[in-house]
């Protein structure tokens, strides 16, 4: 389905992405980043909180990482402060990012199996599938937040992915 290059491109992209986004949310105040906008995670910061939970949660089961020590429903909670947060995810997109390098096409045709707390039983399906399923999890909810900072006032930077981050090769 997918190819290791794939998978690092994109690692590269979410971390280009999420840097330019906590960079224009630094400029709002912390009332603006928690105000709820409608969102599914209702504000900014909830919405970050979100994504980083759900990276941490399936790198547990790709990579062994440790679990969040939230569920999903406090999600948005996961971690209070702005900068605490705005630092845990750059460490995460740097261990993902370094993961993504070692990549190999064995790993991503195998299967993976897991309890899913959201589907409420075992479930088993392609890994590289699941590394789609991340990847446009990322996507989904940057797009969120992207839409809520610009609607607060800040300025964000490029996101097309061919503006963002060299073509594999």
């Amino acid at each position: 389905m997918i190819e290791a290059s794939y998978v690092r491109t994109l690692a590269a992209y979410n971390a280009e992405l999420n840097r330019g986004l906590y960079a224009a949310a630094a400029t709002l105040s912390d009332a603006d980043r928690r105000q709820d906008r409608g969102a599914f995670w209702g504000s900014i910061h909830g919405t970050f909180s979100h994504l980083l939970w759900a990276d941490q949660l399936w790198m547990s089961r790709f990579a062994g990482w440790e679990r969040p020590n939230v569920g999903m429903k406090d999600s948005p909670r996961l971690i209070d402060d702005f900068e605490a947060l705005r630092a845990a995810r750059g460490d995460v997109d740097e261990r993902l990012s370094a993961w993504a390098q070692d990549m190999d096409a064995g790993w991503l045709a195998g299967d993976l199996t897991w309890f899913s707390g959201a589907a409420g039983r075992e479930v088993t399906a392609p890994r590289g599938f699941l590394l789609v399923h991340f990847f446009n999890h990322q996507t989904h909810h940057r797009g969120q937040a992207h839409a809520m900072i610009t609607a607060a006032g800040a300025k964000t930077a490029d996101t097309d992915l061919f503006m963002v981050v060299a073509p594999p090769g």
